[in-house]
């Protein structure tokens, strides 16, 4: 017992260690605006993704939900399909030759032919549907609360859970989501952050303070949270939030910066 004292004290300083660097606070970031364009005030953003030279809008409420398709950054409308009124949409990311939009509250999600628009097949869906995305291998989606699940393809079932931790304690309220180098990038619904999580260990590493970016002047009765993520073909990022008028390209900044160098 004596011999073993030693050991047992030097593995519970390390487990103690490791739970520390676990916890580690996330890096903190502002923003630099770096370019805007207008969006259509009607979408309640619940997902965004760029396809080529377009980018995908799937827009939420009762009776107004929509999967759209706009030339960029012209903004023309190129396509667009409504759900039925008893659907309330939510996220979207396009695999192949599918687009695949969540619902909230009907427990499936849409297949849709991504050149048509139309309708290809349902998948069964655990729970509510909030964001979307997809890595390499996965989709991935969230449903308000601290995990998001991965999805075979292939099959649309679920293939893992991870929960999502800050300060090692499960971050709820996961919304739209996308896949940046590696990581998963998440708004945080009612707020002005997006965190950025280790899709291994569920950590978030970092988060980014959009506090300002869409100016009073520009907020209406109608205006909504920040929601809306999207990863351009040359990496850039950009940003909207629910019934907002612009698309912002931002670059992260240091902490507390809130800039604008419009380009």
């Amino acid at each position: 017992m004596t011999r073993l004292l030693p050991a047992l004290l030097c593995g519970s300083l390390l487990l103690l260690l490791a739970k520390t660097a676990a916890a580690a606070p996330p890096a903190q970031y502002g923003y630099r605006v770096l370019e805007q364009h207008p969006l259509p005030r009607d979408n309640f953003v619940q997902g965004l993704e760029f396809d080529g030279d377009t980018l995908l809008v799937g827009t939420g409420q009762y009776g107004q939900s929509r999967l759209r398709r706009y030339a960029f950054p012209a903004m023309t409308l190129l396509a667009e399909q409504r759900l039925p009124p008893r659907l309330f949409g939510e996220g979207i990311t396009r695999y192949g030759d599918r687009i695949y939009q969540l619902t909230w509250r009907a427990g499936f999600g849409i297949a849709w032919d991504a050149k048509e628009f139309r309708p290809l097949a349902r998948f069964a869906l655990p729970g509510e549907g909030w964001g979307l995305t997809h890595s390499e291998t996965s989709l991935i989606y969230s449903d308000g609360s601290a995990t998001v699940r991965f999805l075979d393809p292939a099959t649309l079932r679920p293939t893992r859970e991870l929960v999502v931790r800050r300060d090692g304690r499960p971050l709820a309220r996961l919304n739209e989501l996308e896949w940046v180098d590696g990581r998963l990038w998440a708004n945080v619904w009612t707020t002005d952050r997006i965190v950025i999580i280790d899709p291994a260990s569920g950590t978030v590493e970092a988060e980014v303070d959009l506090a300002g970016l869409l100016p009073l002047p520009e907020r209406h009765r109608s205006t909504d949270v920040l929601n809306g993520i999207a990863r351009d073909e040359a990496g850039q990022i950009w940003v909207t939030g629910k019934y907002w008028p612009w698309l912002y390209r931002i670059e992260l900044a240091p902490a507390g910066t809130r800039a604008r160098d419009l380009r």
